[in-house]
């Protein structure tokens, strides 16, 4: 490519500071490599062969694309663009991030988002995905994370079924009660609830129904079947509008943390840098789900 966009030997060694020797030898390597003549070498000047312009005129090209998509990969790292590869759970996406895409995309014209809403903990990396949110008790060791907000955990029950059933006073007091458990809890049917002196209380539920959506189990307590455990994240507007009420007040369970996990710290693209900025800023402070009405 060099001896033909130069015009000699002697100038293309020149630009790749090697000796026009070498410069030779690489070329006749080439021609016995391909089995034909590239360059017509007279002592006035050089042309290519009819088989050298063919395979010139590819190679310009090939390179010509090599140095378009470095050109492209090496923007995206600074301007943010391209498919953006999202997984988030559902009640969590649907509730609190769905309403916040239209002003990324207003802010972000050229990032494509792909948003998949699955319960399940993915695998980011294996499943090709950028970014996931998580709500987690321990975050991930394996993959980068961004803390987002924290969620408090709720034991509640609509007001109809502690009419019904009463309230219960004590923790042990659960085992009497109807409950709906949340199929991906890491203790089960097991609900462990730490009191104001921090001391831990263990108790084992009578579940009458398993989920593994939280958006489910909402919907069974505020029709009076029973006790649930659910984040603030999507039980805070029935437990402000009165729908639900809170059971045990002096007991709580683990927070939670949302988190953005990545990959990887290293060389963290334009896309990924400004929706983790995006999502930082839109939960700071106290968390929506948490503050009151009119806040």
């Amino acid at each position: 490519m060099t001896v033909v966009s130069r015009g000699s030997f002697t100038r293309a060694a020149d630009a790749l500071e090697t000796s026009p020797a070498n410069v030779t030898r690489y070329v006749n390597e080439l021609e016995a490599h391909l089995g034909t003549r590239l360059l017509n070498r007279t002592s006035r000047r050089l042309s290519l062969t009819e088989g050298g312009e063919t395979f010139y005129a590819r190679c310009k090209s090939i390179l010509d694309d090599v140095a378009e998509t470095e050109g492209l990969v090496s923007s995206a790292s600074v301007e943010p663009r391209g498919r953006l590869r999202i997984n988030a759970p559902v009640s969590f996406g649907i509730l609190h991030l769905a309403p916040l895409w239209p002003e990324f995309m207003r802010r972000f014209p050229e990032v494509e988002l792909d948003v998949a809403l699955i319960d399940r903990v993915v695998d980011i990396v294996d499943e090709g995905y950028d970014l996931a949110i998580r709500i987690s008790h321990a975050g991930s060791t394996n993959h980068a994370a961004r803390k987002l907000a924290t969620s408090r955990n709720i034991l509640c029950a609509s007001p109809a079924y502690l009419a019904r059933c009463g309230y219960p006073a004590a923790p042990a007091d659960l085992i009497e009660h109807r409950c709906i458990g949340y199929s991906y809890a890491a203790t089960g049917d097991e609900w462990q609830l730490i009191d104001s002196e921090r001391k831990p209380h263990a108790v084992q539920v009578n579940c009458h129904m398993h989920t593994n959506n939280g958006d489910t189990a909402r919907a069974a307590a505020l029709a009076g079947q029973g006790v649930i455990w659910q984040p603030t994240f999507l039980v805070g507007n029935d437990l402000r509008a009165g729908k639900l009420v809170q059971v045990l007040p002096e007991y709580r369970l683990p927070d939670i943390d949302v988190l953005a996990l990545y990959s990887s710290r290293r060389h963290l693209s334009a896309k990924i840098r400004v929706m983790i900025d995006f999502l930082v800023d839109a939960f700071s402070g106290l968390p929506p789900w948490d503050r009151d009405d009119g806040d």
